[in-house]
């Protein structure tokens, strides 16, 4: 770790001079004018506005080693050249991020792919099922690194290294112009909420990179999935739990693997098992450090969920009541459409409600959409405080909740009685 840090801090002052402030621009990016087709690597592209800013963000990626901004299905992503150690140096100093959280690479295509393993690697069958339904899309996947072509500083020095092929347009069609592969986290700065449009990047990173491609709104609104299904015992152990759900996993698997003598089991870290090791030294990001958090605090309301032995749930209307004597000026609150805190917001001259509905409470994947959304909205709305109610830990639910309880600072249980 120590010779991964000092080796970081060489790279930052040999390359300083690429740190230098930019006049971003944000160049449009029309999704329906790329299409790619099962028989080429390379996207067809019927915009020219759409293909010079696929060519310009391409310029600064290779030529200049620049980091570049795009929006995928997950998020929008800080990319550079996953291949060069100055390229992932300038993504760590301009987020802020720690050496020792790893990156992600995005590719476009197989052919990609097979380029950064290493020479005749065997895919576990379980992958084989899991890309074959899921990629294009947000799920990433553990593979052993290729030193050769792979930098330690990707990885922070893991044996492995995480990829996904995204489903957006922009994003895959800005890899295949590249035609190299992209190290890419979220865009923003390290620990804040991840950026799900383009205005939240040039809010947080303005002056920070040249290019921001803005390709609209992202459609899923949290990070990949991350898996892990490098172990001798076959079974998928999910990192990262994201846009995949854990049961559409398990439910592909089954009918897939029928007819095989044993089918993986869909393990969820910190729900399922335990792994002290890879939350120290972790291999993908999101495990080791706190992620996801506003400028303001943010406090969990668990209305579902029941407290502990040694703690007892205080009623909704205890709860804002003590808001009040607190003096809290500004709140924002981050609930369920058919929520019943709503009801519970007492109307008090010189305090302000600020509401963010995450859609119905019957639909997860709403409230995915928009959570990182809700959490910039309502920090560019100037509040003091957000309240958060926890979501059922169900499909899209669960990754909701991972970060949710990642961005919270304060846990309290709340009673409707």
């Amino acid at each position: 770790m120590f010779i991964l840090t000092t080796f970081f801090r060489t790279l930052r002052q040999k390359y300083s001079h690429l740190m230098a402030p930019y006049s971003t621009r944000v160049l449009n990016c029309d999704s329906s004018a790329i299409t790619f087709h099962s028989t080429s690597d390379h996207p067809d592209i019927t915009c020219q506005e759409t293909l010079n800013a696929l060519k310009t963000a391409s310029h600064h990626l290779v030529d200049h080693l620049e980091c570049v901004a795009f929006p995928t299905e997950t998020v929008y992503g800080l990319g550079a050249v996953a291949s060069s150690n100055a390229a992932a140096a300038h993504i760590f100093s301009t987020k802020g991020r720690p050496p020792d959280n790893p990156l992600i690479i995005h590719i476009s295509s197989f052919t990609m792919l097979n380029s950064i393993l290493p020479e005749n690697y065997t895919w576990p069958r379980a992958y084989e099922i899991l890309v074959k339904h899921f990629w294009p899309g947000a799920l990433t996947l553990l593979f052993p690194r290729n030193p050769e072509v792979i930098p330690a500083i990707i990885t922070a020095d893991q044996p492995t290294v995480a990829i996904r092929m995204p489903s957006h347009p922009v994003a895959r069609a800005l890899i295949a112009i590249a035609n190299v592969p992209l190290a890419a986290p979220s865009a923003n700065t390290s620990g804040k909420p991840s950026p799900t449009r383009a205005e939240h990047v040039v809010r947080d990173l303005d002056g920070k990179i040249n290019v921001i491609l803005d390709g609209g709104a992202c459609g899923v609104g949290l990070e990949s999935t991350v898996v892990d299904g490098l172990h001798e015992d076959g079974n998928i152990r999910v990192l990262r739990p994201g846009g995949v759900t854990v049961e559409d996993m398990e439910k592909i698997l089954q009918e897939e693997m029928a007819d095989f003598d044993h089918i993986p089991r869909v393990l969820v870290h910190r729900r399922d098992y335990l792994d002290e090791l890879v939350e120290q030294t972790p291999t993908t990001p999101g495990m080791k450090y706190r992620h996801y958090s506003p400028s303001v605090p943010v406090t969990l309301l668990l209305t579902k969920t029941s407290p502990p032995a040694d703690n007892l749930a205080i009623s909704a209307t205890s709860f804002f009541a003590s808001l009040i004597n607190a003096k809290t000026l500004k709140i924002g609150v981050l609930a369920p459409a058919d929520s019943l805190l709503w009801g519970f917001m007492p109307l008090v001259d010189g305090l302000e409600w600020c509401r963010y509905q995450l859609g119905p409470s019957t639909q997860p994947s709403a409230a995915a959409h928009r959570l990182f959304d809700g959490l910039l909205t309502l920090e560019a709305r100037g509040v003091d405080l957000m309240l958060i109610e926890e979501v059922g830990e169900e499909r899209e639910g669960l990754a909701v909740m991972n970060r949710v309880r990642k961005a919270a600072g304060d846990i309290r249980w709340i009673s409707f009685e």
